[in-house]
């Protein structure tokens, strides 16, 4: 599959993969549209309308939000995310596009000491993620189910581990690396929940980024993960943020911690000609200094 010269529709492009996407997207010569809100895609004539005459669809669109959102206000991920993740392949399908990416989420599978694709359906998502890793693998099984059953062998899924890097969420609902920044620069000191313990896969967004295109150029059909395959601990993350801010850190080990250990494997991924390639320190101060520079 050659990208140069294809119109290529971006769902989420105004996200922190989505950015990234258009990017590496546009160096290829290809020609991209981009949606985003206002575009409300639970509105399946809005679906309709962004994919008409597209021949490649990337499906980025999301809901991100720390595990203790996705406990209290879980209507405000599930019921959306199916909604448009309905919407979306249904309309590439009708537009008749040459390929359709959907992006599933780490969150789809049970914990685990290694998260290898086809275990997902032997077992039921986290209950830290319960709602949020239920709407992404009932996207993933209506994907498969055009597949099925018109024979439409032309769409990619991946499930991106822990993604981090410039334009993510450093709001109120963020995760773990651009809570940690925030958090340190902002305070005295860097507080962090729990004891550091739990193991994380982190991967650049630029890096997922960089997969999502590899395996749409490479036409592969089965689901694939998209994280690193080496797992770090929040206590590392916290040191390097620390360590970059000058700030003494802080347990709270009265705060939930999630998952103990989350931890992609790469084998299948790694069959189809990619890897990761940037180092999740490098990773994450480069992360740091584009927060620095976009400060407002």
């Amino acid at each position: 599959m050659k990208l140069a010269n294809k119109k290529i529709l971006v769902t989420g492009s105004n996200g922190m993969i989505g950015h990234q996407v258009v990017r590496l997207l546009k160096e290829r010569g290809a020609d991209v549209t981009e949606t985003d809100l206002p575009d409300d895609l639970r509105d399946r004539d809005v679906c309709k309308r962004v994919c008409e005459g597209q021949d490649i669809v990337f499906h980025l669109a999301g809901i991100k939000g720390s595990p203790i959102r996705c406990m209290e206000s879980p209507a405000s991920f599930s019921v959306p995310m199916i909604q448009f993740n309905a919407n979306m392949v249904e309309a590439a399908y009708n537009a008749g596009v040459e390929w359709f990416l959907y992006t599933s989420s780490v969150g789809v599978y049970h914990p685990a000491e290694v998260f290898v694709e086809d275990d997902v359906w032997k077992t039921f998502p986290s209950e830290n993620d319960w709602f949020a890793g239920w709407a992404k693998r009932i996207g993933e099984m209506n994907v498969e189910a055009y597949m099925k059953q018109h024979n439409w062998n032309k769409c990619s899924i991946v499930r991106p581990a822990n993604v981090y890097g410039p334009y993510d969420n450093f709001g109120e609902w963020s995760m773990v690396v651009p809570s940690l920044i925030k958090k340190a620069h902002e305070n005295d000191v860097l507080e962090v929940w729990g004891d550091g313990a739990p193991i994380r896969d982190l991967i650049y967004s630029e890096d997922v980024a960089r997969g999502m295109l590899h395996m749409v150029e490479n036409e592969v059909t089965e689901p694939v993960n998209l994280g690193s395959g080496n797992g770090v601990t929040i206590r590392e993350i916290a040191e390097i943020v620390s360590d970059y801010f000058n700030k003494e850190i802080v347990w709270d080990k009265t705060k939930p911690m999630g998952d103990s250990k989350r931890l992609m494997c790469m084998n299948r991924t790694k069959s189809y000609g990619f890897e990761s390639n940037v180092n999740f320190e490098d990773g994450i101060l480069r992360t740091i200094k584009w927060y620095e520079s976009n400060l407002k």
